[in-house]
C-alpha cells in the first residue's frame, strides 16, 4: 500500500551502463581489425625508409634472415632453386612482383646475389621491403 505522503519519482534512464557497453564494443572492433593484416614473409627486423611506398599486389616474398637463409613465401629454399620456383610461381602471368625482405644485419652482397638470380626470370619486378 502506498502512503499519500510519498513523492512520486519520475522514471529515469541511466546512460552510464550504455556508455560502458559502447566502449566495450569499440574496443572489440579496434582489437579485431588489428588482426586483419596479412603477412607473407617471415618475421625479420626490417630497416626503415622515408620514401617507402606500400605495394598494392604482392605475389611473392623472398625473405633473407639474419643468418642468410632464404625463404620464398615462408617456405625455406636454396639459392640454386630460387629462379625455378619463382618461374613456377609466375606461371602464365607476364609479370610478377617479388618483394625482398632482408634483415638489416644481412650483408649487401647477399641481397645483390639474390637480386641477380631473380633478374634471370623474365618479367620479374623487384622491390625491397621496409617498415
Amino acid at each position: 500500500m502506498r502512503l499519500p505522503e510519498e513523492p512520486d519519482l519520475p522514471p529515469q534512464i541511466y546512460i552510464v551502463p550504455m556508455i560502458d557497453v559502447i566502449f566495450a564494443l569499440l574496443t572489440f572492433f579496434i582489437m579485431s581489425t588489428l588482426f586483419l593484416t596479412r603477412s607473407q614473409g617471415l618475421p625479420v627486423n626490417l630497416p626503415s625508409a622515408a620514401t617507402a611506398e606500400a605495394q598494392k599486389s604482392t605475389q611473392a616474398t623472398v625473405t633473407i634472415d639474419q643468418t642468410g637463409k632464404l625463404a620464398l613465401n615462408r617456405k625455406p629454399i636454396q639459392l640454386n632453386n630460387l629462379t625455378n620456383q619463382v618461374q613456377a610461381l609466375k606461371g602464365k602471368n607476364s609479370q610478377v612482383l617479388v618483394v625482398i625482405d632482408a634483415d638489416r644485419r644481412v650483408t649487401h652482397g647477399q641481397v645483390i646475389t639474390v637480386m641477380d638470380r631473380l633478374r634471370l626470370v623474365p618479367g620479374v619486378r623487384l622491390a625491397i621491403g621496409t617498415q
